[in-house]
């Protein structure tokens, strides 16, 4: 929470406020697209900061957060790609208990998140959202 401190001089400062929300999307199919702008949209304006920084984090390594046009043709078209980059059941390690613990078979999720760089997510399952925003 920002506040009001003083200087040396007596001369009243804005302190950093430091807001912090979590939000939860359930996605519905092995390979989605969310538009989540306006979560975020309506994060920010609660958190009264005039500037500062915003940071979105999922909470998830087989979710992706990526910033892009959400148009239909386009949403289509990385759908696409990243199925065709990174196809299911490809004999990945990560899906053979002889190499790994994981029961889940999601090689392919964790594969597609990384090429994203952290909207791609193997559902359906519910997703949280991290939200941070630091400024006065």
């Amino acid at each position: 929470m920002a506040g009001r401190a003083r200087d040396e001089g007596g001369k009243a400062v804005e302190t950093l406020k430091v807001v912090r929300k979590t939000f939860t999307m359930l996605s519905e199919n092995h390979t989605q697209v969310l538009d989540i702008t306006k979560q975020i949209r309506d994060i920010m304006l609660s958190a009264d900061v005039k500037e500062g920084i915003l940071l979105v984090n999922s909470l998830h390594t087989t979710c992706a957060l990526f910033v892009n046009e959400f148009q239909g043709a386009l949403i289509e078209d990385v759908k696409t790609m990243i199925q065709s980059l990174v196809t299911e059941n490809n004999g990945y390690r990560h899906d053979d208990p002889r190499y790994s613990d994981c029961e889940r078979g999601n090689a392919h999720s964790h594969l597609r998140a990384a090429l994203l760089g952290r909207s791609v997510a193997d559902g359906p399952r519910p997703r949280n959202i991290d939200v941070q925003i630091m400024g006065v």
